[in-house]
């Protein structure tokens, strides 16, 4: 096997291998891929319908639990003795520690009907109430400032502040209920409640179910910032660290989206609250849900080695026996290339597609052989055939100027009128002729008409009225030769021809649009209706040409109207009760063909 041949084996055992893996291989990958996909879209799917079941009943006892702590505030609040307490500073340092020992006790005892960690009452001016302060362990000074004592004082509704461990102060965070409260019959600001809700209490309500394994509970607000976290609260006070989530959880009152958070695909499933604007939020690794998906991609290489060495065992087979004689009927085909047909024999025992593949071309073979042979042939006789056209081109240039000698002739002895008459069937047959081109001009075929009139004229012996309106512009527009003389004509012969002193022939063209309109019209006896019909029916060839059949001008310029430019352009002809007939025939402006030279042809 040469080269050649090699090289075309490589070349088909490729596509071999590109066929198996598109059929095999490809079909069973894709199928692979979007198995895997729709098993991690299920269980997805699953588990974001339990963690929104399981938060959706989290949020409805956490809300519980919110309402509750406000009643209980408000209980606190409507405490006649916390109420008088607060009604007016402490005069001497006497009032103020009775002051701090009143309020302390009541404190004590209303703080285990509160579920929460820690209540405190502030007075309005804390620096009011310095031994009660210092009681606090607080500086007057300092809570004054805070933002958390400041903003209730400037809103009628309660606010939420988180308390991050502080040294000396806080071991861990804790959730504040900030509330002002004002007297209950004179509307006056008292003080204000900070009721402390620590980690223990939100675990009982955002605690991971065992059915959830490896999962992050949060409570954080929809800006991003995490108040309390399962694990620990160890991203407590910091920010959500995915900003595209923060800004899917402002957009939805529930959902889920897949997150990165330092490079792990966690599924985060959350929830919105209706008394206040947190979302409470799962996060749940995703390799944690698709881990038997490992095994079935390990069973997925299995298979597909498998299936390697299945397509390399078949492409081996089909190289050996299909490849080799695939290779030498192309050396025979590269001999026949160079018209080389003889000894060459193209036969084979086999009875599969490549021994009928050998048998077929060997009998393409001998066909193209005699083929050859005829074209051969038939080559020669189409030159003879050239040289006649060739020599039968000498006869219309003969003819012209055969009539122009009878002209001549005809003014020597006086006739003009046989001169006249000669010169117009010269210009009629050399316009007719048009150099053997179908497209004319417009120009061109007005002459022709012209020129037909004046030998109608002269063989009938009577002045034939007729008249022009034709648009400048359109004279040398390109335009099909021969439609207007056969209207004219039957004009001549069918309409006007019985009074030529009252018939009367209008030729007229303008411009519509993209074409051009031209009309023919006469006030003769008309058309029957009859040929007008027959126009759109077809006619046998044998009685298309018949002497005794009309309308066959008409018919003609129909059909290669028709033909040339579509069933829009075929003629409408318009014939009136008392006689007279109107023509009107449609024909493009534009037509992209090369239009006859002017000649003299004489």
């Amino acid at each position: 096997m040469n080269r050649f041949s090699l090289r075309l084996g490589a070349s088909f055992r490729n596509r071999i291998i590109l066929v198996f893996f598109l059929i095999i291989i490809m079909p069973f990958l894709i199928f692979a891929y979007y198995a895997h996909i729709k098993s991690i879209e299920g269980i997805t799917n699953t588990n974001t319908k339990i963690s929104l079941s399981y938060l959706q009943q989290a949020r409805k006892n956490f809300e519980i639990y919110l309402n509750k702590l406000n009643d209980q505030v408000n209980t606190l609040i409507g405490n006649k003795r916390l109420q008088d307490l607060l009604v007016d500073p402490p005069a001497n340092t006497a009032e103020e520690e009775a002051f701090t020992v009143n309020l302390l006790t009541l404190l004590y005892q209303a703080t285990p009907q509160i579920d929460a960690f820690r209540v405190r009452v502030y007075p309005m001016n804390p620096a009011l109430y310095p031994s009660y302060m210092n009681t606090l362990g607080e500086s007057a000074d300092l809570v004054s400032e805070e933002d958390w004592f400041q903003k209730p004082q400037e809103s009628v509704g309660p606010i939420w502040k988180q308390f991050l461990p502080e040294q000396g102060k806080y071991g861990r965070p804790l959730l504040a209920y900030i509330k002002r409260f004002s007297g209950l019959y004179d509307r006056k600001p008292r003080g204000v409640v900070v009721t402390e809700v620590s980690e223990d209490h939100l675990k009982r309500y955002f605690s991971p179910t065992e059915q959830l394994k490896n999962q992050k509970l949060l409570l954080m607000n929809k800006d991003g910032t995490i108040y309390y976290d399962s694990s620990a609260n160890e991203w407590a006070g910091t920010a959500f660290p995915s900003a595209s989530f923060t800004e899917h959880l402002q957009q939805s009152p529930e959902g889920s989206q897949t997150i990165k958070i330092d490079g792990n695909t966690y599924l985060a499933t959350y929830v919105g609250l209706s008394s206040e604007p947190w979302a409470i939020v799962s996060l749940t690794l995703l390799k944690e849900l698709t881990g038997t998906n490992d095994e079935i991609n390990r069973l997925l290489i299995i298979f597909l080695i498998i299936y390697l060495i299945c397509c390399i065992a078949v492409v081996f087979y089909i190289t050996v026996y299909f490849t080799q004689p695939i290779a030498r009927l192309v050396r025979l085909m590269r001999r026949m290339e160079d018209g080389n047909f003889h000894n060459i024999v193209l036969k084979s025992p086999r009875k599969d597609e490549v021994g009928w593949l050998y048998r077929g071309v060997g009998s393409l073979v001998q066909r193209i052989d005699v083929l050859i042979q005829d074209a051969w042939r038939s080559e020669r006789k189409k030159k003879a055939l050239e040289f006649q056209v060739l020599s039968h081109q000498i006869n219309p240039h003969f003819l012209y100027n055969t009539l122009e000698s009878i002209r001549w002739k005809a003014e020597n002895h006086g006739r003009s009128d046989i001169s006249e008459m000669v010169s117009a069937l010269g210009n009629l047959l050399r316009l007719s002729l048009n150099q053997g081109k179908e497209i004319t001009t417009l120009r061109r075929e007005i002459e022709q008409v012209k020129a037909y009139v004046l030998i109608e004229q002269a063989r009938m012996g009577s002045a034939i009225r007729i008249l022009y309106s034709i648009d400048e512009e359109l004279l040398d527009s390109p335009f099909l030769r021969l439609l207007l003389q056969p209207l004219v004509e039957n004009a001549i012969q069918h309409s006007v021809r019985s009074d030529f002193e009252k018939g009367k022939i209008i030729v007229s063209a303008r411009s519509e649009g993209q074409d051009m309109i031209i009309e023919i019209t006469d006030n003769g006896k008309g058309i029957p209706q009859q040929i007008i019909e027959e126009l759109e029916h077809e006619v046998p060839a044998e009685e298309m040409y018949t002497a005794t059949r009309r309308g066959v001008g008409l018919r003609n310029v129909n059909d290669r109207l028709k033909l040339y430019f579509g069933s829009d352009y075929k003629l409408q002809i318009e014939t009136g009760p008392q006689g007279g007939t109107r023509i009107v025939l449609r024909h493009p402006k534009k037509i992209e063909v090369e239009l006859p030279r002017p000649d003299d042809s004489r």
